[in-house]
């Protein structure tokens, strides 16, 4: 611009000169525009940092910065008040507004007992709520570092185009250069001026700013669209990747099911099923785990008792195998059948039958009993298989830690014809690795969608991570690329569908461009 404004001066082309400085000067102004509202789409989607929160104290209510709540610390959110922390609720019912972070309008009821995130509004009822993540570690401020930090990975696209420009712009100098001067002095009769305007000419029209600042735009733009949908991309080469998907991975448990286990069957040995249920409940007294969580569950429904944490000595739990711990003094293991084989445990039943969820129960060393666990497929997520293959996904695949009949069953019932059962953590990083190699003469990325502990190895080992956050650890929601926001698997193709629109977007820039 500065050259094609100068050479218009030089040859007192003023209004030419004039023109130049207008037409840059009201692009920038667009652009300006352009890149604010898409900012400032974010911001208003993203305005869910909270600005105080009540802390419940012994002298009464004190309203402090959300910053000084500590975890473990009560607090009283107000009817229409923003959730400052992520917590549980200990007092209170209420609908909660969830679309700042899940991109749902749905309100959804809370009770005691129940899990709210940060950046939640509190619709209706006063609740009381124990705070279980500091601020730093609380969902909205990672939220809002995960989108920060999307615009610092650059998609291949955007990283050509910035590559591209540093060697078109001095070419297309040298071209004007050579229109200039060369004509004039090879040409008989040929007017300098005549040439040098054109010159100029080819300056002004060959210039690639539109096309250098329409790519970081368009991934931006998209990004925040995504973000306004509860679909968090960490960055615009991810974004840019979901629109060539070769294989498609699974976890089941949490992930195309909803998690929410149930004991449905109790088998034992020697043990009444209380006292079997009494022993595993108290073994898995301090896993987080959703079986863990159902086996306790059934216990506290079926006895008045409460389990004394003192009984408990030398817990220990095996990420993908179970638990291990000292129940008055008896050694007790619960969890696959690895686990019993691991622990060489005598007097183990020579098959399971059933499709449900297999938990066994050892206790000194001798095989004691099974709790058989239930769980409920998501409604969509037969609809987002179909939907995938639709868009071109080649191969959709399950990885799961479950028994081979309980992934048979699910499989067959979401429409998954490959399916791998019985997997521990690095088992499924193998079958990535072994997922990946045998797609490498073909186009495409592979990736994994999945939510626990266990699933952050192979998280990170995915082309493209995808963490599905209701029912996500932290970890896997780190080691993920993409994180849906809620608990809907349908969100993958929604966020395929969008970088789809997105690079079409580019396709009509480009057209545009050139024409």
């Amino acid at each position: 611009m500065t050259l094609s404004t100068a050479g218009a001066i030089l040859i007192h082309h003023l209004p030419e000169a004039v023109g130049v400085m207008l037409f840059y000067y009201l692009g920038e102004i667009l652009q300006d525009a352009a890149v604010n509202r898409s900012r400032r789409s974010i911001k208003d989607l993203l305005d869910i940092r909270p600005d105080y929160a009540n802390l419940k104290t012994d002298n009464g209510i004190k309203t402090i910065p959300p910053q000084e709540v500590s975890e473990g610390n009560l607090i009283v959110i107000k009817p229409g008040e923003k959730i400052p922390l992520d917590g549980i609720v200990v007092e209170g019912t209420s609908f909660i507004d969830t679309s700042a972070l899940t991109g749902e309008s749905l309100p959804r009821r809370v009770k005691p007992g129940d899990k709210i995130l940060a950046g939640m509004v509190n619709s209706t009822g006063l609740l009381t709520v124990k705070v279980i993540k500091t601020y730093e570690e609380s969902s909205a401020s990672k939220i809002l570092k995960l989108v920060e930090q999307a615009g610092e990975r650059k998609a291949s696209t955007e990283k050509f185009i910035t590559k591209f420009s540093r060697y078109y712009t001095p070419a297309v100098v040298f071209v004007s250069i050579i229109i200039a001067f060369v004509p004039p002095l090879t040409i008989e009769g040929a007017a300098f001026k005549d040439w040098f305007y054109r010159a100029l000419t080819l300056l002004v029209i060959s210039c690639p700013c539109a096309l250098v600042i329409s790519i970081p735009l368009g991934f931006f733009g998209g990004i925040g669209g995504a973000s306004k949908r509860g679909i968090l991309i960490k960055g615009a080469n991810f974004l840019e990747a979901l629109t060539n998907i070769h294989t498609a991975a699974f976890d089941k448990t949490g992930t195309l099911t909803w998690g929410v286990f149930k004991v449905s069957k109790i088998e034992t040995l020697n043990l009444s099923p209380n006292k079997l249920l009494y022993y595993a409940a108290a073994a898995e007294y301090y896993s987080n785990h959703p079986i863990a969580k159902s086996i306790l569950e059934r216990y506290r429904e079926t006895n008045t008792n409460p389990i004394d944490p003192k009984i408990i000595k030398n817990y220990r739990e095996i990420p993908g195998y179970g638990v291990k711990a000292e129940i008055n003094g008896r050694k007790v293991v619960v969890g696959s059948a690895g686990l019993m084989q691991k622990e060489k445990i005598k007097s183990m039943p020579a098959s399971n039958p059933h499709s449900n969820t297999t938990v066994y129960v050892a206790i000194d060393g001798i095989f004691a009993g099974i709790i058989y666990i239930s769980d409920e497929i998501k409604e969509d997520a037969k609809l987002t298989i179909k939907k995938l293959k639709e868009l071109g996904v080649k191969r959709i695949v399950m990885l799961t830690g479950d028994s081979q009949k309980s992934a048979e069953e699910a499989a067959k019932k979401i429409g998954i014809n490959e399916y791998y059962a019985d997997l521990l953590p690095q088992d499924k990083v193998k079958l990535m690795e072994k997922l990946i190699t045998e797609k490498k003469n073909e186009k495409g990325y592979v990736v994994f969608v999945g939510d626990g502990i266990n699933d952050a190895p192979v998280l990170a080992r995915a082309d493209i991570g995808v963490a599905v956050e209701g029912s996500a650890s932290d970890a896997a929601i780190e080691a993920a690329d993409v994180v849906l926001m809620g608990s809907s698997p349908s969100k993958l193709v929604e966020a395929v569908k969008i970088a789809y629109f997105t690079k079409k977007l580019f396709f009509k820039i480009f057209s545009w461009l050139w024409e």
